[in-house]
């Protein structure tokens, strides 16, 4: 899946979105909808209005990378919000998105953010 050593937000355009957009069409619905900088470095997710197209874009530091996966039997997790434009996931629920689990979206997959404490 997608490796990567540092803390990734991932957002999920929560609108089914046009899978005829390609990287331009894209960034401009990070920018535009999300109001989110789309060279951020975090993953952005949108998924077709049959649930069975998703793609996944990012900036690596140089250049756009997009991932799409088109399923041929199944649907992906129903993850639209009519009442929101966007919703997170962790990189963990990310994968088990892409591999077809039900439950991303639906209960907690990973535990909350650990923030430490700084005792002086």
């Amino acid at each position: 899946m997608i490796g990567t050593s540092r803390h990734v937000r991932v957002f999920v355009y929560a609108r089914p979105a046009d899978m005829r957009l390609g990287f331009d069409g894209l960034y401009a619905r990070i920018r535009n909808e999300l109001g989110v900088n789309p060279l951020s470095g975090d993953i952005f997710l949108f998924i077709g209005k049959d649930r069975r197209k998703a793609k996944a874009i990012l900036w690596d530091g140089t250049g756009l990378l997009m991932y799409y996966k088109r399923l041929e039997k199944g649907l992906f997790a129903p993850l639209f919000e009519p009442e929101k434009c966007t919703a997170q996931l962790t990189l963990s629920e990310l994968q088990l998105f892409f591999e077809g689990s039900m439950h991303v979206g639906r209960i907690p997959l990973s535990p909350a953010e650990f923030i430490p404490e700084i005792v002086a």
